[in-house]
């Protein structure tokens, strides 16, 4: 036999092999995913392939601050600590649900309608795989949360001067935020300000 045929010959037997080990857990993995879903179109393999990228990317990430030779930091001041959470709680939020971030969301979403002060409601429109995942991902800012905190964190450990004025900027706004609804409170006699007034 020449060898380019006995090479493609053992190339197919290695392939056959793979598939018939493989068999089993393709059978276990598809019995869980019917127990779990429920006859509902759930993205596990989308889900799966999320955790995934975000393993791989913490992993490189980690490879890169170890290679560059940065020292991580003992301990991270308390003020450091609260300006990261507060930016990631407003940078989550901003891409889950502003309505200027919506281009972003649209390939996996459909808008529903207005959803409190300045967002906006968002419904997944394919159910099952890849999109499904990535608009779930999109639309929840719990979830946005874990990436982009851990981009912080990189950022701080890489970079803490630029990170800390990029995070200032989310967190002012975070701030602005509450006023906006401390003022419309008071515009809107929602802490008795108006009661007051005209008992007077």
């Amino acid at each position: 036999m020449a060898p380019g045929k006995l090479g493609s010959a053992g190339a197919m037997a290695l392939a056959d092999e793979v598939q018939r080990i493989g068999a089993p857990v393709r059978r276990w993995m598809q019995h869980q995913k019917r127990e779990y879903t429920r006859g509902e179109p759930r993205p596990l393999g989308g889900d799966l392939g999320a955790m995934g990228v975000y393993v791989s990317l913490v992993t490189a990430g980690a490879a890169a601050v170890h290679a560059s030779g940065r020292e991580l930091p003992d301990r991270v001041p308390l003020g450091d600590a609260v300006l990261l959470t507060l930016a990631t709680f407003r940078l989550a939020r901003r891409i889950a649900k502003d309505p200027v971030t919506a281009p972003v969301r649209a390939p996996f979403t459909a808008f529903q309608g207005p959803s409190g002060h300045a967002e906006v409601a968002e419904e997944v429109r394919e159910h099952g795989g890849v999109k499904h995942a990535v608009g779930e991902l999109l639309t929840c800012p719990f979830c946005l949360a874990q990436w982009v905190g851990t981009g912080f964190v990189f950022g701080y450990v890489t970079a803490p001067k630029a990170t800390r004025l990029a995070a200032l900027a989310m967190a002012t706004v975070a701030g602005s935020d509450v006023l906006q609804f401390l003022y419309d409170g008071i515009q809107n006699g929602a802490f008795g300000l108006q009661a007051t007034e005209g008992a007077e």
